[in-house]
């Protein structure tokens, strides 16, 4: 690596192999914690500390009623993820946590959009419902509510197609994660 102040360019690879700050993948991580109030706060304010922000965040529970997983994404170009793992590690309520690889992991999010859709658009906002595979859960005389699950770019696109016919209100469920093949995530 080059003196401070010259010109001489360091590569990705270089910069990995300096200390690992920038990985420059999105990270999904696996948290199983504890079923008990107060530990999505200690969880979610670790992060706050350490100026990460959280992309997406699903809790749910697990096969076992006592056990609940949280499944956050978030940037790992910006911070090292290292650090924040071994400080969730020391939390009393986290019982396991998994960074998961994307290339060995199943992610799907759920979204609702609100469109308004009357006359000719409503038979547009259908075709384009068919294509991505999205049900219409509500018609309304001059709105309709369309539910679309997939990975995160999938929705986007979905988004960008339908944005132009009046997007009244979305809501969506941040990716939950599974790894694939026997193993447990």
């Amino acid at each position: 690596m080059g003196e401070p102040g010259t010109q001489e360019l360091i590569s990705l690879d270089d910069l990995e192999a300096a200390g690992g700050l920038m990985t420059g993948r999105k990270h999904i991580l696996s948290i199983l914690v504890e079923n008990k109030p107060g530990v999505l706060t200690r969880v979610a304010g670790l992060f706050a500390r350490r100026a990460f922000n959280i992309d997406t965040l699903a809790v749910g529970p697990t096969d076992d009623p006592s056990i609940s997983r949280i499944t956050l994404t978030l940037d790992g170009a910006v911070h090292p993820i290292d650090q924040v793992t071994k400080q969730l590690h020391k939390l009393v309520n986290v019982l396991k946590i998994r960074d998961l690889e994307p290339t060995e992991t199943l992610a799907r999010e759920l979204a609702l959009f609100k469109l308004a859709a009357d006359g000719a658009g409503r038979a547009e906002v259908l075709q384009i419902c068919e294509i991505f595979r999205a049900k219409i859960v509500d018609v309304a005389k001059r709105s309709v509510i369309v539910e679309i699950t997939g990975t995160t770019e999938k929705i986007e696109a979905f988004e960008r197609l339908i944005r132009p016919f009046g997007l009244i209100e979305m809501a969506r469920t941040g990716e939950i994660a599974i790894s694939r093949g026997r193993s447990e995530t």
